[in-house]
């Protein structure tokens, strides 16, 4: 309004425009009220830019700003966050400057309490250089050089970090070598055929058939098993079977041919043995 003065004829324009920055919060609704009371009375409700000057200040300033800006200081809600130590110093002045604060020691006091916990401990515990508890300039300024120093790392890394993964993800995947182990192939051993087995004779032949108990005893034993050869027995094969070397159904294979010959053995026994007479 100092600049353009001749854009503002009258009162009236310069709270209007005032009234245009008015978007949002507490000063949008007192704005939206101001003109629905024009709507209803036909009236706008101030006049004059030192009555709009009074209400302002009326509705937006604290009733007593000094015990305000104490409270705030003394409380435990006002404190730097996420804040550079910029806008947490221009804040910090404001409300020194209201509470009427002037011990350069109290102003070190507040001003680090509030502080990152990590750069009041870099200037409290500096080897040299650190600086006096009654100069709260001094501390202002090592406060600003140690955030702006941070700031400036957590840039760097941010980009070499950025760059990194750019290289990863452009540089070309090789897929990963293996070799595959193939044993070379074991041979077995040849699996000797064997004659095929008599049919089972029950103890003491069919009935009324003598014939087949005779038969039984003519029936002549068996040669070996490991080759088929009937000159010889297992025992003295030259080439015995390896039975470590059998699967599950040859053992069980050569383990029914075994008992079969067993039966068999024991009926030639039992019939070849005298008969007793129990006339």
């Amino acid at each position: 309004m100092r600049l353009a003065p001749e854009q503002f004829t009258c009162d009236e324009e310069k709270i209007f425009w005032t009234l245009t920055f008015f978007k949002d919060g507490c000063a949008a609704k007192w704005s939206e009220n101001l003109f629905r009371q024009e709507a209803d009375t036909g009236i706008f409700p101030i006049q004059s830019w030192a009555d709009f000057e009074q209400q302002f200040r009326s509705q937006f300033f604290p009733v007593n700003a000094e015990a305000d800006a104490i409270n705030t200081l003394e409380g435990s809600s006002y404190y730097q966050g996420n804040r550079t130590v910029d806008d947490y110093l221009d804040s910090f002045l404001i409300l020194a400057s209201d509470t009427g604060y002037m011990d350069p020691r109290t102003l070190v006091v507040k001003f680090c309490r509030e502080l990152k916990l990590n750069i009041q401990s870099q200037i409290a515990t500096m080897p040299f250089g650190r600086p006096a508890d009654t100069d709260p300039e001094a501390w202002y300024a090592v406060a600003r050089r140690i955030n702006q120093a941070q700031l400036a790392n957590e840039a760097f890394q941010s980009t070499l970090w950025s760059t990194t993964m750019t290289l990863a993800r452009s540089a070309p995947t090789r897929p990963t070598p293996f070799l595959v182990l193939r044993s070379p192939p074991v041979a077995s051993p040849p699996i000797p055929s064997r004659p095929p087995l008599p049919p089972p004779v029950p103890s003491g032949g069919i009935p009324m058939d003598v014939d087949a108990v005779q038969k039984t005893r003519s029936l002549p034993l068996r040669g070996c098993y490991c080759c088929g050869e009937a000159n010889y027995l297992v025992k003295d094969c030259p080439h015995r079977l390896d039975v470590r070397r059998l699967t599950a159904e040859q053992r069980e294979e050569l383990i029914e041919d075994l008992m079969a010959l067993k039966d068999a053995v024991e009926e030639e026994e039992v019939c070849s043995a005298p008969e007793e007479d129990f006339a």
